[in-house]
């Protein structure tokens, strides 16, 4: 448990995050809230030995994973990304896409790849 509220952070993927939930002691899985900005395009990344689950909570996205067709994501939808996979997510709107990502195991940063110059 902490003592303190977490703090949103802003990451080269072009993400706002903040860690609702992410130890050592529970490394089972992480919780974070994600923001991404209107218009904006996150980076092609992948999370090795992690996955990740989005459930959207505001906005619209438009999702893709590999080379699937990209999928369009609107509140309440939810997106299961394998471990390893190349992915991103654009918000086409005009307010904030804001969604939950829920990782097993746990969300590592030494696990993130960027697969953009």
């Amino acid at each position: 448990m902490t003592s303190h509220p977490p703090q949103e952070y802003f990451t080269e993927e072009r993400c706002h995050i903040l860690e609702l939930h992410n130890t050592a002691v529970d490394p089972d899985v992480s919780l974070a809230r994600a923001r991404v900005e209107p218009g904006v395009t996150t980076k092609w990344h992948a999370v090795t030995a992690t996955v990740e689950r989005y459930v959207i909570i505001q906005g619209t996205g438009i999702a893709e994973i590999g080379d699937r067709a990209a999928v369009t994501l609107q509140v309440g939808d939810h997106l299961l990304i394998p471990a390893g996979h190349q992915q991103r997510i654009h918000n086409p709107g005009d307010s904030d896409l804001i969604f939950h990502c829920i990782c097993t195991p746990r969300f590592e940063w030494e696990n993130y790849q960027s697969l953009e110059a």
